[in-house]
C-alpha cells in the first residue's frame, strides 16, 4: 500500500453539491479495510509522540478517522457539530464555505487549558471549516493545536486561513 493508491481511491464527483464543485468522496477510500487502516496508521504515526490529550472530530466525515485516532492515541474524542445537534451548553462559530456559510458548535466543557488537541476533518479546501473549529478550540486556552486532514486541496489554499501557530499535515494533496 502507498500513497498514490490511496489517492486513487478516492471518488472525484462532479458538480457536487452544486455546479463547478469537484466533490472528493472518501468514502470509497474507507470501504476498503486495507487502504482505510493504512490512512488511519498513517495518521497515527505522525502524532503519536506529540501527547495529545483530545480529538476533535468536524461533523461529520471528520468523525470518521477523529474517533479511530482517538483510540489510537489514548485520547478522547471531542464532537464539533452543526447547529442544534449538542444537548448541553455550547460555543459557536459561523463561517464562510466555498458554496454558502455555516456555523460549527462545541459543548462549552469540552476542553481544558491542559488539553493537548488535535482537530481533525477529511478534507481541508477553502479553510473555513478549519478556521472556524480552531477559533472554537482556542476559547477554551488549551495548551497546543494540531490540525490534521486525510486530503487537502492544495489549489484552494486553504492552508492560508489557518494561523500559522497551528501545525497543519494532510496526508494526500489534490
Amino acid at each position: 500500500m502507498d500513497l498514490e493508491q490511496v489517492r486513487k481511491s478516492v471518488r472525484n464527483i462532479p458538480d457536487y453539491p452544486k455546479p463547478g464543485i469537484h466533490f472528493k468522496d472518501v468514502s470509497t477510500a474507507y470501504q476498503n479495510g486495507e487502504i482505510f487502516n493504512f490512512i488511519s496508521q498513517a495518521i497515527y504515526e505522525n502524532y503519536k509522540n506529540l501527547g495529545i490529550t483530545k480529538v476533535v472530530g468536524i461533523e461529520s466525515r471528520g468523525f470518521i478517522l477523529g474517533g479511530v485516532l482517538a483510540e489510537k492515541l489514548n485520547a478522547g474524542f471531542i464532537p464539533i457539530r452543526k447547529p442544534g445537534k449538542l444537548p448541553a451548553k455550547i460555543y459557536s462559530q459561523s463561517y464562510d464555505l466555498e458554496y454558502g456559510s455555516d456555523t460549527l458548535e462545541i459543548h462549552q466543557d469540552a476542553l481544558n487549558s491542559n488539553d493537548i488537541v488535535l482537530i481533525h476533518d477529511d478534507l481541508l479546501a477553502t479553510g473555513g471549516t478549519a478556521s472556524a473549529a480552531i477559533d472554537l478550540v482556542r476559547r477554551f486556552g488549551v495548551s497546543q493545536i494540531y490540525a490534521n486532514f486525510f486530503i487537502e486541496l492544495d489549489f484552494l489554499n486553504g492552508i492560508n486561513k489557518i494561523n500559522n501557530s497551528v501545525p497543519v499535515w494532510s496526508l494526500i494533496h489534490f
